[in-house]
């Protein structure tokens, strides 16, 4: 036989094997729970998202130097973000806090760590809520916590364990261990 047959045949038997191993190791590619299933589909840096509620007014605004959506889900995951919920007149609580969780409807935020809550500037009372740990409902405007609670008005500092609160009206109600300070300014 001629030389030039014999590399013909190597080179097609080097094919032939390359590509059964290449189809043989096919199988163990990262799949959706592997390496390469853990990016997200995308990240915001320095952006401010509009959230409408079903009837098209605003749920919520969120500003934050980070979002990430999160892998296999279409949850939401933040940085240092800062919430601004509209009241019942149209003024804004201004919600910060280290890390912020919103379920793939915006239907839920989880605020943790150092969260601070500041009523709408302008308001008659105005209220500084702090917690650890704040639940969010947009849709229902209501904020719940499991964690201790410190609430501070004018002449008043509130802390208990817990809390119910109508961001539309107002109305915060803490829920056990409860202790009032009461400061009242002298004229």
């Amino acid at each position: 036989m001629n030389w030039r047959l014999w590399i013909i045949l190597a080179l097609l038997a080097g094919a032939l094997l390359s590509g059964w191993f290449a189809w043989r190791d096919g199988d163990a590619t990262p799949d959706a729970d592997g390496a390469a299933g853990l990016r997200s589909d995308y990240i915001l840096r320095d952006f401010e998202v509009v959230t409408l509620d079903s009837d098209g007014q605003e749920s919520f605004s969120l500003r934050a130097p980070e979002l990430h959506q999160t892998p296999g889900a279409r949850t939401l995951e933040l940085a240092t973000p800062l919430f601004l919920m509209p009241d019942q007149h149209g003024s804004r609580w201004e919600v910060r806090a280290e890390t912020g969780w919103v379920n793939e409807k915006s239907t839920l935020i989880q605020l943790r760590g150092n969260v601070v809550a500041d009523s709408p500037m302008g308001a008659t009372r105005p209220t500084v809520v702090r917690t650890e740990q704040l639940d969010v409902h947009p849709e229902d405007n209501r904020a719940t916590s499991r964690a201790v609670v410190t609430i501070t008005t004018p002449g008043t500092t509130m802390r208990g364990t817990g809390m119910e609160a109508d961001l539309a009206s107002k109305r915060i109600q803490l829920l056990s261990k409860v202790s009032l300070n009461n400061d009242p300014t002298r004229r």
